[in-house]
């Protein structure tokens, strides 16, 4: 069973991998694919019972249960695509799910993984799923808290003679950034509460959520500020297996009912509660006090190394205890008439949604499809001194983005406090440069952006160092969030390739991500007839060997110049013929390619607008490259700039960079365009059917050797 949190191609990219190297190897096998259109050939209870073995190739949690008994081996979807023969030789050996003690196999949660199935450490950890878990629940939090905050400061409020800016009481703009304060209040809670879901289960979600809160509220243990995200991942990892050990514990039988919802949560959260409130809140307190007073020392000493860490401090743990110490520093200087050590810090706030928000931009093939989304809202945080927008990256990826973000801000700091710049209100960002509150407005520009270039360079390189060591692995242009986990594992053979509208992205939240993959049962008792084909019988020749060739309805002409009576097999369900196929493109480079696939489809009468068709295709590789890898794109595009599905082919001898994750040019290119209102998912079924039959390498190859655009038809008809 694999699933993948977004998408659809490499769901049937897997399958077909696995089916091959199957059958290759002598084994007969039958793969149920879970995508966006729905779960299609599922593995019934006598398929699992008759079964030698299970192959789980899954970038999410799956539920296990019904494999209890089975040899299973559990690996990332990348797997499937790119080691398929392997598994099916390392799958005959594997563990044997549901015989060691406390693999929970009747839950299949994130907390209890299979023992010993994790294919040589490819399936992702616990620790990093139910991490991943928090940040796909929090982003929508961080996003519209604070979009809404920038929102209402832009537009209602009234700039101040110091430069700062003032919502007045009661305005209307003032209970917008309301709702966005309570957003951003609710972010860390839901992080915490989700990260211990993800481990614990129902039970741990209360405590997970109440530990966040306590977590993120200071004043419970005697300090300014609370610890923020970092307190909140480890309230959440506290809750989850706070929660499971409980469960071990033994307790009568009339007591078990009432343990998951009353006495597991109230447990849990009265021990985490006052374990962080007594235990580690106290050291949090002790620390703010102490960099308060150690700062305090320095301000007579160098500009550039109090800025430097002024700039470390601000971006360590945005908005928690060693962030607020140095932001509430400076601002306390202000009165005394020393303003630049907040000019140090005013350059330094905005540089952590700025870099990350920047390196989703850099290196887009490194971030799936939501985290590119979040770094768009980054960008517009950063602007107006929102720092909290990098938060998701950081949870994400602490050990890049952090040190990233501390060299940024050390960056932006040191140049701030060596030029001189200044700032009167206790604010950072651009936007107190542009309203007059900041001296030095050239100085200060230059050490954000310098700031900003660093943090997102050296984020670039570290995230790349990282996935290289685990093996090549790429996020991928999934998402949705940022998916319930946002940690779709992208392969070598390119990004997902999922139809989406211009604005419509896969959603900041992660919880109603579509999942896809193939679940693989291999075995011997299998009869043939079991196992779907994933594609159409062989296209006939209508015509002879002798000048067949194909007019502009499909009809095929016989060796004579007379009209023949067969018909080239219907191609895709009508949707791709011979007006809509070329044989060599002219196009050199992905826009153009678009281009010209856009006017070869028009000539259909389909399109009611092509260059609008166009900017809807762009939008869509903007968040993603739709470049398969193989030597294959699939541009797709759902708008009512057509009136009715169309499919379009052609072919480039050289190739086109395409920015496949594999490095190939695309050399086999189809457009799929399909209007707004087109009835179900029969653009996704298109995409399927592509996905499915594109990973024949003899396939590709007759397509790509097919003479004419006859030749070009009786090869797709196979499809």
């Amino acid at each position: 069973m694999t699933a993948c949190p977004t998408g659809i191609a490499h769901t049937y990219m897997a399958a077909e991998k696995l089916t091959e190297a199957a059958r290759s190897l002598g084994h007969e096998i039958k793969v149920e694919t879970q995508g966006s259109i729905g779960a299609e050939n599922l593995l019934s209870d006598n398929d699992v019972r008759e079964a030698d073995a299970i192959i789980i190739a899954a970038d999410k949690d799956v539920d296990r249960s019904r494999f209890v008994g089975k040899r299973v081996l559990a690996v990332g979807v990348a797997e499937g695509i790119r080691h398929p023969e392997q598994l099916v030789e390392r799958v005959r050996s594997a563990p044997v799910y549901g015989r060691a003690e406390g693999d929970g196999a009747g839950s299949g949660s994130a907390g209890t993984p299979a023992p010993g199935g994790s294919g040589g450490g490819k399936e992702r950890s616990v620790a990093y799923k139910a991490l991943m878990n928090g940040v796909s629940y929090m982003i929508p939090f961080v996003v519209v808290g604070g979009l809404l905050i920038a929102i209402s400061l832009a537009l209602g409020g009234n700039p101040q003679a110091d430069g700062g800016l003032v919502i007045p009481d009661g305005s209307f703009w003032k209970h917008v950034n309301d709702i966005g304060v309570i957003g951003f209040t609710l972010m860390v809670p839901i992080l915490s509460g989700y990260i211990a879901y993800a481990i614990g289960d129902r039970p741990a979600l209360v405590p997970g959520m109440i530990g966040g809160w306590i977590a993120n509220t200071g004043s419970l243990y005697d300090s300014k500020a609370g610890a923020g995200f970092i307190g909140a991942i480890v309230t959440g990892f506290l809750a989850g297996y706070l929660v499971l050990w409980i469960k071990k514990v033994e307790v009568p039988k009339f007591a078990r009912p009432i343990m998951p919802i009353i006495v597991i949560p109230i447990v849990a959260t009265t021990v985490l509660g006052l374990f962080f409130i007594y235990v580690i809140g106290k050291p949090i307190s002790w620390v703010f006090t102490h960099l308060t007073h150690w700062l305090g020392g320095m301000t007579g000493s160098s500009a550039i190394l109090l800025g430097a860490l002024l700039g470390l401090m601000i971006a360590f743990d945005m908005g928690g205890p060693v962030n607020k110490t140095a932001f509430l520093f400076g601002a306390g200087l202000i009165a005394s008439g020393n303003q630049t050590v907040m000019g140090m810090c005013a350059a330094a706030i905005p540089v952590m949604p700025l870099g990350q928000g920047l390196a989703t931009l850099v290196r887009r093939r490194l971030y799936t499809e939501q985290e590119r989304e979040t770094g768009m809202a980054a960008l517009f945080m950063g602007l107006f001194g929102i720092s909290e927008g990098a938060i998701p990256f950081a949870a994400a990826r602490p050990a890049q983005v952090i040190p990233a973000n501390m060299l940024g801000g050390a960056v932006a700091g040191a140049l701030a406090g060596t030029i001189g710049v200044t700032d009167a209100v206790p604010h950072g960002g651009p936007i107190v440069a542009v309203l007059g509150a900041v001296g030095g407005v050239p100085a200060f520009f230059l050490a954000v952006v310098a700031g900003s270039v660093v943090t997102a360079l050296t984020t670039v390189t570290l995230v790349d160092v990282a996935e290289r060591r685990k093996g090549g692995e790429r996020p991928g242009a999934g998402g949705g969030a940022v998916a319930a986990a946002a940690q779709g594992s992208v392969v070598g053979a390119g990004a997902e390739a999922v139809v989406a509208g211009v604005g419509v992205g896969g959603g900041a939240g992660g919880g109603g991500g579509a999942s896809g993959g193939a679940g693989v049962a291999s075995r011997a008792a299998v009869a043939a007839s079991s196992v779907p084909a994933a594609d159409g019988g062989p296209g006939r020749d209508a015509g002879g060997a002798d000048g067949d060739g194909v007019g502009t309805e499909g009809g095929v002409g016989d060796g004579d110049g007379g009209l023949g009576e067969a018909r080239v097999p219907e191609v895709l369900s009508g949707y791709l013929t011979g007006r809509t196929v070329k044989t060599e493109l002219v196009a050199d480079e992905k826009e153009a390619a678009i281009r010209e696939m856009a006017a070869l489809v028009a000539a259909t009468g389909k399109v009611a607008d092509a260059d609008a068709l166009v900017r809807v295709a762009l939008a869509r590789e903007a968040q993603g490259t739709t470049g398969l890898g193989e030597e294959i794109a699939i541009p797709h595009a759902k708008t009512d700039a057509v009136t009715a599905p169309v499919v379009g082919f052609a072919r480039s001898a050289d190739g086109i960079d395409w920015g496949a994750l594999d490095g190939t040019r695309a050399r086999l290119v189809f457009l799929i365009a399909v209007p707004e209102t087109a009835a179900g998912d029969e653009h996704l079924r298109i995409l399927a059917l592509l996905s499915r039959k594109l990973m024949d390498a003899d396939f590709r190859a007759r397509l790509q050797g097919a003479a004419g655009e006859a030749g070009i038809l009786r090869v797709l008809g196979e499809i």
